[in-house]
Parts: structure tokens; sequence; C-alpha cells
């Protein structure tokens, strides 16, 4: 074979190789792929399945809470005074909210807002993963504003609080904040009964947070307990008209009233002036936040005779009968001078009642054993608790008898000297209602009445409430606290004020504190109206007519039949 016929035969061999190397070339690339590629899968599936598994599941599971609702609180008869609604917390996670200004525009005109303090509000939590946009919106109105579906904008499932007897139970009940828990008064005190306990879920959710499906129930959330008040609505809402009636008639500062059941202690009215709306706290009167009937102490004057009497008949060195000369008006004692408004002469025990006798007190007050009225002050639960549990609850105060002054004897029997809340007067009269026995004060419903502390003899008691029947006669300072068609009894109250200088001139607080009906009593009740200056500021003037009408109307409510010589 030629030279050229060899070189022919050579390049078409060399020819038929080429593609059959290039194609084991080729194959090798794709045998070394799918290896790299397998032992990449089984890498990932056995080696880092682990690590794997948890960073997705980080991104994918989460555990949501389960809000627990929160109990309701309702008066005696059921009727609900806080309640909780369902209600969806808006917020955002900045670093997900888009730039464009159309979605942030739509975004912010449903939320009520300008577009710059929305966008100035993204760019002071831009480092940061959560910032509220709206706190308890109505589902509603979440989810119009959710199904504009603007990224990284979500929903949180929560509960509001909502009163619907507003200002007439405000101080009372209470309040909770914005996340729920309890601020002031029974909210407060019983939180951790009222809050339950919340629950958890895992669920599988998108990379916006968006809820996929849900897995597992992990632990159910428990719901707050009801709790029972004593308070009986009806009676509220009435000495709440009638004690803010009052108080801007008489153009005071505030005041307070107290309805005890005098059967068993428990606190069927109880009003505050001022107050406030917890359905809505804006320009909010911080006055308004304070129970003053359990929280607030005051001097509380003539009103405390009748509990001053019960330790000087007790003595047995004074009986109803006993006269004592109160002649001129006026003694001095120690370097004070005690005076009555006018001369009233002889005056027996009904007779100092009814004619609020200073002198006729101190006199008898000096009879005694240094420590006879203060002792039995104590006996009625003056200068102690109530136990009531309601957060703040004032002692009120009433001096040890260390090296007392006769001035200081006498003031304790008709009422200055020591200091008292509203809710310890009204349950110190529970004795004279009870034929002695002084109910502790109850704020809850109770199933049965407690048994009571003996504080009084039951003989000086039933005498007492004919003491205060007479004191309320038609010749009284306490005539306008009369009931049409009932007996009752009570002693009015008129004390100075005190201040940083001592007492003040012109500043007074109008008290009044009886019982109803005298025959069989039912209802203790207590009124005081604080600093009133619209010309009126005796107690027999300013708080006995709220008295009056309270009693009257509750009495009708409660369906207690009218006495038969009335």
């Amino acid at each position: 074979m030629s030279g050229a016929a060899q070189d022919a035969a050579s390049r078409r061999r060399r020819a038929q190789s080429e593609p059959l190397a290039g194609g084991r070339f080729l194959l090798g690339l794709v045998l070394l792929a799918m290896g790299l590629l397998a032992g990449r899968i089984v890498y990932l599936q056995v080696i880092e399945r682990p690590f794997l598994q948890g960073q997705g599941d980080a991104r994918t599971l989460r555990v949501d809470p389960i809000p627990a609702h929160r109990g309701m609180i309702t008066d005696r008869h059921g009727e609900p005074l806080a309640i909780s609604t369902p209600v969806v917390s808006l917020w955002a996670n900045p670093q997900e909210v888009p730039d464009d200004h159309i979605q942030r525009l739509m975004l912010a005109r449903a939320l009520g807002l300008e577009l710059d303090a929305l966008n100035a509000r993204i760019e002071r939590f831009a480092s940061r993963e959560f910032m509220y946009l709206r706190r308890q919106v109505t589902p509603a109105e979440a989810q119009r504003i959710l199904d504009l579906r603007v990224p990284g904008v979500y929903g949180q499932d929560e509960y509001k609080r909502y009163y619907p007897a507003g200002e007439v139970t405000a101080q009372l009940v209470g309040v909770t904040n914005v996340d729920d828990q309890g601020q002031e008064g029974l909210e407060l005190a019983f939180q951790p009964y009222l809050a339950g306990t919340p629950g958890q879920r895992r669920v599988l959710k998108d990379r916006r947070g968006r809820l996929v499906r849900d897995l597992a129930l992990l632990r159910e959330s428990r719901p707050g307990g009801t709790l029972t008040l004593s308070i009986d609505q009806r009676l509220q809402y009435m000495a709440y008209r009638e004690l803010k009636a009052a108080v801007v008639e008489h153009e005071a500062d505030g005041g307070v009233l107290v309805m005890l059941d005098a059967r068993t202690g428990e606190v069927l009215a109880m009003a505050n002036q001022p107050s406030y709306n917890p359905n809505n706290r804006a320009g909010l009167d911080p006055r308004g936040l304070r129970n003053q009937a359990i929280v607030d102490v005051f001097e509380p004057g003539s009103v405390m005779k009748p509990l001053a009497m019960a330790a000087m008949l007790s003595s047995g060195e004074v009986t109803r009968d006993t006269v004592v000369d109160t002649s001129p008006g006026w003694m001095r004692i120690d370097r004070f001078t005690i005076r009555d408004i006018r001369n009233y002469g002889e005056l027996d025990l009904t007779g100092i009642l009814e004619k609020s006798s200073n002198i006729g007190m101190s006199r008898l007050a000096l009879e005694l054993e240094p420590t006879a009225i203060a002792d039995q002050y104590r006996r009625l639960g003056l200068g102690q608790s109530t136990e009531t549990g309601f957060p703040g609850e004032a002692t009120g105060s009433l001096p040890a008898p260390v090296r007392w002054s006769r001035s200081e004897r006498a003031a304790l029997a008709y009422g200055y000297g020591l200091s008292t809340s509203a809710l310890q007067l009204a349950s110190a009269y529970t004795a004279i209602a009870n034929d002695g026995v002084r109910l502790p004060p109850s704020l809850l419903r109770l199933d049965e009445p407690p048994r009571g502390e003996p504080a009084i003899d039951p003989d000086v008691a039933r005498t007492l409430l004919e003491l205060l029947e007479a004191s309320v006669g038609s010749y009284s300072g306490g005539r306008r606290a009369q009931v049409e068609g009932y007996r009752v009894g009570g002693k009015t109250g008129t004390v100075r004020k005190t201040g940083a200088g001592g007492y003040q001139e012109n500043a007074y607080r109008s008290v009044f504190a009886g019982i109803a009906p005298i025959s069989d009593p039912r209802i203790v009740t207590v009124v005081m109206i604080d600093h009133p200056r619209a010309g009126q500021f005796y107690g027999g003037a300013v708080a006995a007519p709220v008295f009056s009408r309270v009693t009257g109307n509750a009495l009708r409510l409660l369906d207690v039949p009218p006495d038969a010589d009335r």
C-alpha cells in the first residue's frame, strides 16, 4: 500500500476513535456528577439530617400560645360587671415590610395613620423583628387590614376587658392593662384566680407566618374562674346615681356610700365620687381611681357617739335615763374648749344624740375608765384591717392609751382623735343592727352568714337601736333621713377637715350612718360627702337626705315589707 493510502487509513481510524473517546469522557463526567450528587444526598440525609431537620422546623414549625379567657366578674345575681371579648393585635416585622410606596400607603390608611408616621415607626424599629401596629382591634377590622396582604404584617389573638357597668362600679371592680393583667381593685386582688392558664399548640406556618396546618395541641388553655361579688347591681346603680347627684348639688369634692347587709356583712353597694369610665380612660382624673370607701380614712365625728354610748351603757355607770347637765354649752378640758351649738341644759341619752351634744358625751366619757371607749372601738373593729383583701385597704387609726389626757378621752367620745374608713364605720354599725354581733364586711357573695364577733351586749344594742330611731325624729338634726313607710335610725356627723396646718376653716365632711328598718334591721348605710361648698354642710342637711333616698329605694327593691305603724 502506498504511503498516501496508509495516511488516509490512519486518518479514518483517528476520526472514528475521537467520538468514542469524547463519549467516554462525557460519560465519565456524568457518572462523576451523579456520584457527587449521590454523596451529597447521603451526606445531607444521613449525616446532616438532624441539623437540617431542626433548621426546617425552625422556619416552619411554631409553638403558638393559646390565650386563656379571663374569668368573668359578676354581681350577686350573676349580672356581668367585667367580661373579656376576643380581639386581635396587629404587629409587623419591620425587616419584612416592603419599601413599596403603594403598599405602605394602603397599610397606613387602613391603620388610621399618616404615611410619614408609619414610615418613621418602621425606621425606628428597623433593627428589630417585632413592633405593634395596633393593639386590640375587633376581629373584623383586623381581618380587613390583614386582607391587604402586606408582607411582614401579622395578627395575634388576644382578649380585651369590657366593663358593662362603666363608672358605676369602676373603683370596686378595678381595671386590667392592655395585656389583660389586673392593675386596680378586685381585678388586681384576684389576678391569679381570674387570669387562668394559657395553652400551647404546635402549628405549621409558611415563610410569611401564615397558618398552614394545626399539628398538635400541646396544652389546653384553662379559663379563669368566675368571681361573684356581694353587690347588687340594682342597688349599686341607684346608690351611685344618688351620690353623684348630691356631690353635684352641693358642689362637693367627692363622696362615698357604703351599704351592708345587716344580717351577713356583705357589701350590697359601694359608690365613689369622683369616678371614671374604665372602658375609655382618656383624660382620666387620677382621683377617680381610688376606692375611697376602703382605702381612705377620715375623722368620723358625731357618728361615733352611738358607738361610744355602747361603752357607757355597758359600764353599768350610765343608763338610758341618765341626765347630764350640758350648761352653759361649753367646757374647758386641759387647754381646750369644747362647745355645743348652743346651751341645751339637761339632757338624757336620747337628747344627747338628738342634739349631738359634745358636752354631754365628754362629761359621760370622763366618768368611765380611761380606756373604756377605746376598748369598745377595738371590739367594733376600728383601727384594724377589715380583711376584705382589697388592695391598699386602710386600717384607720386608734390611739394607744399611753398617757391619755382628759381632752383626748373626751374627743374620742364625740368622734375626733381617731380615723376610720367608711367601710369600717359601716361594719361597726352592724353590731348595733345584729344584737351586738359585729359582722366582718365581705366584697364576695357568701353562701352562709359568718359567725361574727360579739362586740356589744345584746340589751345595749337594742337600746341603741331605739336611741338611733329617736335621733332622726321630727325635731332632730337627722330628721331628713326619715323614710316613708319604714322605721329608720341613724346619726349625723359634721367634721372639720384637716390640712397641713391643722383643722381648716370652712372645710367640712358631712356624714350620716344609719340602719333600716329598726323593727328588723336589713341594711346598714354610711354616706360621706367631702367638702360641700354650696352653703349647707351639716350632715343632717347634706348626707341624711342621700341616706333617705337610697334606703327607701333599697328597701323596696329588696321587698322589705313596710312597718305597720308608719
